[in-house]
């Protein structure tokens, strides 16, 4: 039970937050926060450890679409012996030879071996498919006994904590709103949904947009460099994903940050129009520290943070206007 003070008040509750809890009993809650926390992220990490493939396929969708960047409109063609491909060309048309290959944007000639009286020869045959099924593009492989392990559990630990960030955050809610005001409640859960919002859009926007034509940048410049790129490490590439999307996340967070201090009264519109400049390297440093030390995407990061930085300086004026006018309207009807 939680001690009163003799000269509490109701309306106290109202005001200040709610009842007065002493020393121990505020540990006792905190103990109980952790506890909980912790009993969600491993749940959801066990969950996720029996799911692994499944993650393995999410996260390999931006591959897929990376290694679909730049190919061409010809139609392209694959000579495949067994399960091998052994060569792959363009053809500015449907035809080799007496074969025609339809309208397939891809095509497999498949080799197949067969017996004529005493010689063995090779016969083909075409074997239409799709784009995605036949593009020679990236894949992911392991080149250690140990990492398909500790793959599978760092995976498990990054989709764990991220599907259990909710309750996570319900628990920690739970412990932190008692103690605010009803004014603080209000903002706080607003900027709760908002910030949440901001964060799965910053996820989002990595996962569809940016990642692919990331890795394709990495596979270019690469190429570039003079050294050839025929697959990714996957404990690499999974750990690249991962952070890159949860950095982005983290960086869309930006708004819910200086709006808050603009409401506590920290900033105010003129600050933050004077800080301008300086975010432009700020965010530079941020673009370093929140994302992979990928150059593009660094620049990207940068580039949508500083995006972030304008819309909330603009917001911060809509406010101080809005005020103004209200206060105007104010001392009118006075």
């Amino acid at each position: 039970m939680a001690d009163y003070h003799e000269d509490y008040r109701p309306e106290d509750e109202q005001v200040q937050g709610g009842l007065v809890k002493s020393f121990l009993e505020h540990l006792e809650d905190l103990r109980w926060t952790l506890i909980k926390s912790g009993a969600a992220v491993l749940v959801m990490m066990t969950i996720c450890l029996f799911a692994v493939n499944q993650l393995i396929f999410v996260l390999k969708w931006p591959l897929e679409r990376a290694n679909l960047i730049g190919t061409t409109t010809n139609q392209t063609v694959h000579v495949q012996f067994g399960t091998n491909i052994l060569s792959s060309f363009e053809l500015p048309t449907n035809q080799l030879g007496t074969l025609n290959f339809g309208t397939q944007s891809n095509v497999i000639l498949q080799l197949e071996p067969v017996q004529v009286n005493d010689q063995t020869l090779l016969s083909v045959k075409v074997v239409p498919t799709d784009k995605k099924q036949s593009h020679a593009g990236l894949d992911i492989i392991f080149l250690d006994p140990a990492e398909p392990f500790l793959a599978a559990l760092h995976l498990a630990l990054y989709g764990g904590l991220l599907l259990a960030s909710p309750f996570v955050f319900y628990f920690v809610g739970q412990f932190v709103m008692p103690a605010l005001k009803i004014k603080e409640k209000k903002y706080f859960l607003r900027a709760f949904f908002i910030g949440l919002g901001l964060f799965l859009t910053g996820i989002a926007v990595a996962y569809f947009w940016i990642m692919p034509s990331a890795l394709k940048f990495a596979e270019k410049f690469a190429i570039w460099m003079g050294v050839k790129v025929p697959d990714w490490r996957a404990e690499t590439y999974i750990s690249f994903v991962v952070k890159f999307m949860f950095g982005m996340g983290m960086g869309f967070e930006l708004p819910v940050v200086l709006l808050a201090l603009v409401k506590i009264g920290l900033l105010d519109y003129k600050k933050l129009a004077a800080m301008r400049r300086y975010m432009i390297v700020g965010n530079l440093i941020l673009g370093a520290l929140l994302t992979t030390p990928e150059v593009f995407t660094q620049v990207v990061m940068a580039i949508i943070l500083q995006l972030l930085y304008e819309t909330s300086v603009w917001i911060a004026w809509y406010w101080e206007y809005k005020a103004r006018k209200q206060a105007a309207t104010a001392g009118t009807s006075d």
